[in-house]
């Protein structure tokens, strides 16, 4: 028979926040890039926000029929806003200063290097076990 014990909340190890500097355009007075703080996502929220980047698309040869398909830059930009600390993307002050008003528009205003961004995403993605992207899933599924 097993120990149930060892199976209770008080014995489950507690996932950390981390850091990572997510563009080199946002410096202190170093010249150094500004580090951000990421929290894990549980599975309940990443649960949610994959719901909410459901689309139905239409079955092709089949009127009137439609299957769901994950919007996947609409999902990754939002479990990276989930994840994100600080800075605050749902501070209205900071989403003002750069003209948006939403998270998910700030984390692009705030990263517009394209190749940081998908770095960015590609880490947010890791620290939370997806260690491969949901592109590498989607190119590896049409080959």
């Amino acid at each position: 028979m097993s120990d149930l014990s060892r199976f209770l909340k008080a014995n489950k190890i507690k996932r950390e926040n981390t850091t990572f500097a997510a563009t080199k355009s946002l410096v202190d007075a170093k010249g150094n890039p500004l580090p951000w703080t990421i929290k894990p996502l549980i599975t309940k929220e990443n649960d949610a926000i994959r719901d909410e980047c459901m689309i139905e698309v239409p079955v092709k040869g089949k009127p009137n029929m439609f299957r769901p398909k994950l919007d996947t830059s609409k999902y990754i930009g939002k479990m990276i806003c989930a994840c994100v600390v600080e800075p605050n993307l749902y501070d209205k002050d900071l989403q003002d200063s750069y003209g948006v008003m939403s998270p998910e528009d700030l984390l692009k205003e705030m990263i517009d290097n394209p190749g940081e961004y998908q770095e960015f995403a590609t880490f947010v993605q890791n620290f939370n076990g997806f260690n491969t992207t949901l592109e590498d899933k989607v190119e590896e599924a049409k080959n």
